[in-house]
Parts: structure tokens; C-alpha cells; sequence
């Protein structure tokens, strides 16, 4: 059989899915057994015209990981969309916004003003933020657009597969690649690499009764390693996020962050989870359930952390 022609990108992320796919250790020589990567910017130098020069449908399968923040974001998704047979949206940013999807907290307006003009370090007293052209004498000079707003990959071209994870396991890399090669795959549109249950589901820690009269920060108490976190006051989004990832977080005491995405038959990761805190907090009185509420900082960072973009909100009205 013919080797599979592997393509692998990384727009709007933090380069934690690209040292994903080199975890997998010697699985690698496994990995270039069955496929030629004929693109992976981390690893080789390529330039557009390369992609550009690449026969239409050419490309069995492409990894992008990454969110869509900006204009090379999207064309480049719409390139390797155009020369791939089968598009993965690979990790939490290409799934579902991902860590970059918390910008839709706010807007493009004070992202640059916050980044060029107000951080300590910038001397910058003419205000100039980056212009998508610049003319200089020895040319014209382009910067990509940055967006107001940050979306997923399926947001803006077909996927075929997603693979969640921040970053994905490497185990359940390998399983993609060889399902793939197999031809062993699901339906269009599945998410592969993962499992039908939740992480709480696979966590082996002992579950009593959840009656919460304050939450903690992971730093500010030493947990229990076998008792449940959440039942601890740490807040853990097992209960509603996908697993297959080896409950790598709640094994090593800290809390599951919600990177594998909703568990099946949740359509809102976030709603669901604030329901879920509700109905375990210690109180009727309403100063004291105030009072524990109030423990829980960033809530919104906490509840939207991977996946804002892709939520019914889908971003903040600012």
C-alpha cells in the first residue's frame, strides 16, 4: 500500500501539539513507516509557494492544529483545506479555540492597546500599533490581519476529524495515525482519540459525598491524592469533560482543566459545569453561598478555558 501523505500545521497555538507529536517517542519510526510528511513548517523550512505548488487533494490527511486568529491563520487553513483529502482540527485550539479563545473575552482594539502601548516595557510614546501595510523604500511590508475575534477551525473550513487535547496524548496520537492508515475510522465529523466517558468516568479517585463550603486553589491546600478533587474544593471539570487522555491532570493532583472538550451529550461545557457547582455548594443561607462563590476566581477563564469559541456564548458583548 502506498504511504499515507502526511501534512502537519500550527496557526494560533502554542507549539504543545507539534512537541505532542514528537512525544510519541519511537512510535515516530512507526509513524514515518506508514506516511511521508510532505509538510511540518516546525521541523522543515517551507514557504507558501511550496504549499501553493501542491497538487490539489494530494494530501491524505492534515493535521492543523491552532486556532484562527488572524488572516495567514485562515488562509492558510483554506490552502491545506483545498490540497488535503482529509482535514483534522488537532488539539484544543483547532477543536475548539482553545487558550487563544479567551481573547473573545475582549476585543482586537484592546489587545493591541494593552500589548503596544500599556505593558511596562514598551517605549512606544507615538502610540503606533502594527498596520496590515507598511510602505518603507525598499518595498511595501505586510503584516496578517489580526481578528477581532478568535474561531475554531471548522469555523472557517470542513473538518473531517477532531482530535482534542491540550496538548493530545501521545498515546492517542499514534491510534489516530494508525486508525488513518487502517482506513479504521468513524463517521465524518467524529471526535477520534478520545473515549465515549467522561474524565471523571476513568479517575480512580475515591467519590463520597460533594458538599462544598469553600474552593481552593490547587496551590493553596495539599489534596488528598486518592480522594476526589472536587469533593475537595478544588474545582475539576471531569464530570463534564471528555476522557481518554489517562487522566493525566487529576493523577498528578491537580484538577482536570476541560482540554478534552464536552463529554458526549453535553452541549455546553461550561453551563454545565456551573450547574453542577451549584448544586453542591454547603448552604442555604444566601450571604454564605455568596461568600463561597466568591472563592472561585476567574470564573469565566476557569469555566471557558479551552473552549469559548466554540460555546453558545462564543464570545463576550464588549
Amino acid at each position: 500500500m502506498a504511504k499515507l501523505k502526511l501534512a502537519l500545521y500550527w496557526a494560533a497555538a502554542c507549539g504543545g501539539c507539534d512537541v505532542a507529536v514528537l512525544d510519541v517517542n519511537e512510535k515516530i519510526l512507526d509513524i514515518a513507516a506508514i506516511a511521508d510528511i510532505v509538510l511540518w513548517p516546525i521541523a522543515m523550512d517551507f514557504k507558501y509557494s511550496d504549499v501553493e505548488a501542491v497538487e490539489d487533494g494530494s494530501i491524505d490527511v492534515c493535521l492543523f492544529n491552532g486556532a484562527i486568529r488572524n488572516s495567514e491563520n485562515e488562509h492558510i487553513a483554506k490552502l491545506l483545506r483545498q490540497k488535503s483529502k482529509i482535514m483534522v482540527a488537532f488539539g484544543s485550539c483547532a477543536m475548539m479555540g482553545g487558550i487563544p479563545g479567551l481573547a473573545n473575552f475582549t476585543t482586537r482594539e484592546s489587545i493591541l492597546e494593552r500589548v503596544f502601548i500599556e505593558t511596562p516595557s514598551t517605549d512606544n510614546p507615538d502610540c503606533i500599533l502594527p498596520q496590515t501595510q507598511v510602505s518603507v523604500p525598499e518595498g511595501v511590508l505586510t503584516l496578517p490581519e489580526f481578528y477581532d475575534r478568535v474561531r475554531a477551525l471548522g469555523d472557517v473550513v470542513k473538518v473531517e476529524y477532531y482530535v482534542p487535547g491540550c496538548p493530545p496524548a501521545p498515546e492517542q496520537i499514534w491510534n489516530v495515525v494508525e486508525a488513518i492508515a487502517s482506513g479504521n475510522l468513524p463517521p465524518a465529523g467524529s471526535v477520534v482519540g478520545a473515549s465515549e466517558k467522561t474524565v471523571c468516568d476513568e479517575c480512580k479517585r475515591r467519590k463520597e459525598e460533594k458538599k462544598i463550603k469553600q474552593f481552593y486553589r490547587p496551590y493553596q491546600i495539599i489534596p488528598d491524592p486518592d480522594r476526589c478533587l472536587l469533593e475537595q474544593g478544588i474545582i475539576c471539570l471531569g464530570s463534564v469533560t471528555r476522557g481518554g487522555c489517562g487522566v493525566r491532570c487529576p493523577n498528578t493532583n491537580m484538577p482536570c482543566r476541560g482540554c478534552y472538550g464536552p463529554a458526549p451529550n453535553i452541549v455546553e461545557q461550561g453551563a454545565k459545569i456551573i450547574s453542577a457547582l451549584g448544586s453542591i455548594i454547603d448552604s442555604n443561607d444566601p450571604e454564605e453561598v455568596a461568600r463561597i462563590i466568591d472563592g472561585i476566581v476567574d470564573p469565566a477563564g476557569t469555566f471557558y478555558r479551552f473552549g469559548l469559541p466554540t460555546s453558545l456564548l462564543r464570545r463576550a458583548r464588549v
